[in-house]
């Protein structure tokens, strides 16, 4: 009886979110702008997002991809929109990674975007060949520092969070191996497989099914925890590196100066949405752990992850042509 009086609870406390929020909320619809072309992993979770914002929020959401210049085009598309909640960004890592690269760039993260919510994340996993000899991450740190130089790791191209987690590892470790930039996680991958190059870091999407398959080995993720979805895979906290939390991450941002309760109403549509039953389950099957969390979270967030690869890029010299 008090399991149920508990549950009969939460659905009319959700029951009662979704009515406010369908009231209060502009009286147009939606867009949710994408800075990536169709199919992608973000493109994917945005439009699983939408229909649910649209229950949530009472009115019609669509998804609208403008790819290009590694997203600025979305985030400039956004940020100049009208700060009234009906024209918002679905985006990753790249908002924090391109103010690290670009210094003089035309976007301003902090000052021209208002954090709303962080909806999913995943750690990226350090994945060797199961030919290889390198067994764990010591083993491979240890091999780096006797032949330095001689290693290479591939990733999905320059100024991606795989290779700016790439950069840190190095960082991190003090050992000296080659990047290797390829157009996404796809080639980058291929060319592991191949033999091409010794390791590489990427997304668990991206590497879940080879895993799988038995056609690469993993020998850590960047996770604070060990992934729910590959449980047996340690962390490199574990492995005695530390300092490499690093998530691909993907996150809802409206224009600055959007009033305050309607960034507040559009986290609570993301905070319930995460927790729907149906939502939660479609981002674990495509290798995202739900998140959900407060503006004034995401954005102290954000400002820790353009901390993060600001450093990196300063300590590297990394450039972006």
């Amino acid at each position: 009886m008090k399991r149920s009086r508990i549950l009969l609870s939460a659905v009319a406390f959700f029951g009662y979110v979704a009515a406010t929020l369908a009231q209060s909320f502009p009286g147009k619809a939606v867009t949710l702008v994408v800075g990536f072309a169709p199919g992608g992993g973000v493109d994917t979770t945005a439009r699983l997002l939408a229909p649910k914002l649209a229950e949530y929020l009472g009115q019609p959401v669509v998804v609208e991809n403008r790819p290009g210049a590694a997203s600025n085009i979305a985030n400039e598309r956004v940020a100049k929109a009208a700060p009234d909640g009906r024209t918002l960004l679905v985006t990753t890592p790249a908002v924090a990674i391109n103010m690290a690269l670009h210094k003089n760039g035309p976007l301003d993260t902090l000052r021209d975007l208002t954090p709303v919510s962080m909806v999913s994340s995943s750690p990226n996993i350090l994945v060797v060949s199961p030919s290889s000899p390198i067994n764990d991450v010591q083993e491979l740190i240890a091999l780096a520092r006797a032949k330095p130089g001689t290693l290479n790791y591939s990733s999905a191209g320059s100024g991606t969070t795989p290779h700016l987690c790439g950069e840190l590892f190095k960082l991190r470790t003090g050992i000296d191996v080659v990047h290797v930039p390829y157009s996404g996680n796809a080639p980058s991958l291929a060319a592991l497989i191949a033999g091409d190059v010794d390791l590489s870091f990427a997304t668990i999407p991206a590497v879940l099914p080879y895993l799988k398959a038995g056609r690469l080995r993993a020998l850590a993720s960047t996770g604070d925890k060990r992934s729910e979805l590959i449980p047996d895979v340690p962390t490199l906290k574990e492995a005695e590196v530390s300092g490499m939390s690093v998530n691909v991450w993907y996150g809802l941002f409206a224009p600055a100066a959007t009033p305050p309760e309607v960034v507040e109403d559009l986290a609570s549509a993301v905070i319930k949405a995460v927790h729907a039953p149906d939502f939660k389950q479609h981002l674990l099957d495509q290798g995202e752990e739900p998140v959900g969390n407060t503006p004034a979270a995401f954005a102290r967030f954000l400002r820790e992850e353009i901390a993060k690869w600001s450093e990196v890029v300063r300590l590297t010299g990394i450039r972006v042509d």
